[in-house]
């Protein structure tokens, strides 16, 4: 439950904020300051917040709480 809140708000934060989410991981990622990016990088990052978000939605409260036992058969 934590890890999809948390995915959702991050989808959310892209949806909302696409620039200063970009520019956010940018000042993390690079050394330079002279990183130009190009425009479609936010209209990228806005689509996978509401892509997330979509997902987040659409696939419902799936999770039980029961851990899920796998074993193997020899």
């Amino acid at each position: 439950m934590l890890v999809r809140t948390l995915l959702g708000l991050l989808g959310l934060a892209e949806l909302l904020a696409p620039r200063r989410f970009v520019d956010f991981w940018m000042r993390l990622a690079t050394t330079s300051e002279d990183v130009e990016l190009r425009r479609w990088v936010y209209t990228a990052a806005r689509l996978e917040g509401l892509a997330i978000l979509l997902w987040l939605l659409t696939r419902g409260d799936d999770d039980s709480g029961e851990a899920v036992a796998v074993t193997a058969e020899t």
